[in-house]
């Protein structure tokens, strides 16, 4: 560390390893800290004569009231849904939120966690990107790693070995929900489709699909199962376009979320197929979309609202010290329109 340097509590608490909410209580004579880390940080402030401006004094007395959210992408109406929830319910307690969008690029990750350091938010929430790899980039995790020392950062999937709360959606019990409403109402021939195979969700969601269908004692097709890199209307709309093609097709469709059901019932449209008289669509997300299709789309909710507060709360108690779960599990609901009839293939 240059001696030079004009130093801040940020700086202490990278560089003890530690939060800024651990330096500032130590500073502030706070009993909840381990003598480890107040000696640690006790060690610092004396090597470096930190005495904290007003500005720079903490959590305890100065804070920014701003928290960063990073979302994959905000034209994805589950994105805008959950950051307009999480901005809801962080203002009922004076912050604001600042958004970084990634556009799905993982680069952008990088830089925007840098940025939101230099912009002094109190905590960064994640939803999407890099958080939801089947495989962790263990570089990645360092780099996350250097700003939880830091910061608190809450995530909506999963990141092995990084310093974060997560606040997820139940995959599998989402899935649950799905299929047995499709066997409630006589389907056996059932198709996924949307979704990458690099994706955790998406492959805890086909991997619920195959159990759901074994147990059933269902015949496991190939064919039925059609992945894609975009969770839009175009991949839903080449994922259709590829089923159509079958000969024996499903009686019904399960698409990885809202967007790519849009897509897929316009392909359905085009070669005459009507919902659901001859074929059934189900998806995940419960987003305005499913309200606004023609017919309405039967899909899996998860209480936004429930799910920005739990986010908000998680990330207030992150700051402040408290403790709590590591992992905290959103469970859904199903919101049955009328996309799905009962089976009427031969």
């Amino acid at each position: 560390m240059n001696q030079n340097k004009i130093m801040t509590i940020y700086d202490i608490a990278q560089e003890a390893n530690v939060s800024v909410a651990t330096v500032s209580r130590v500073m502030t004579g706070s009993a909840k800290v381990s003598e480890e880390k107040r000696e640690k940080v006790e060690t610092l402030i004396r090597k470096y004569d930190f005495k904290p401006n007003a500005l720079a004094k903490g959590l305890s007395e100065t804070k920014s009231k701003i928290l960063g959210i990073m979302v994959a992408d905000i034209r994805n109406p589950f994105y805008a849904t959950l950051f307009m929830e999480c901005e809801k319910e962080a203002g009922k307690y004076g912050y604001s939120l600042i958004l970084y969008n990634t556009l799905s690029n993982p680069d952008l990750e990088v830089t925007y966690l840098e940025k939101m350091i230099s912009m002094r938010v109190e905590a960064v929430i994640k939803i999407g990107g890099r958080i939801d790899d089947v495989v962790t980039d263990m570089e990645y995790v360092e780099q996350v790693n250097k700003v939880a020392n830091s910061i608190p950062i809450v995530i909506t999937g999963k990141l092995d070995g990084a310093d974060c709360y997560s606040v997820r959606i139940d995959a599998f019990q989402a899935t649950d929900l799905v299929m047995e409403h499709l066997f409630s109402l006589g389907h056996t021939d059932i198709a996924m489709i949307g979704g990458s195979t690099d994706t955790q969700s998406t492959v805890e969601r086909y991997m619920r699909y195959k159990q759901q269908l074994r147990r059933r004692g269902i015949q496991i097709r190939d064919e039925y199962m059609i992945h894609h890199d975009y969770y839009d209307d175009r991949g839903g709309y080449e994922c259709m376009k590829n089923l159509l093609l079958l000969e024996d097709r499903p009686s019904a469709v399960i698409a990885v979320n809202d967007f790519t059901a849009v897509g897929a019932m316009r392909a359905m449209a085009e070669a005459g197929i009507r919902v659901p008289n001859d074929m059934s669509v189900i998806s995940y997300d419960d987003t305005i979309m499913a309200n606004i299709m023609i017919p309405k789309l039967t899909s899996v909710s998860y209480n936004y609202e429930n799910f920005g507060q739990m986010i908000i709360e998680t990330v207030l108690k992150a700051i402040n010290g408290e403790e709590q779960p590591r992992l905290k599990t959103i469970i859904s609901e199903l919101s049955a329109r009328d996309s799905c009839g009962p089976c009427t293939k031969k």
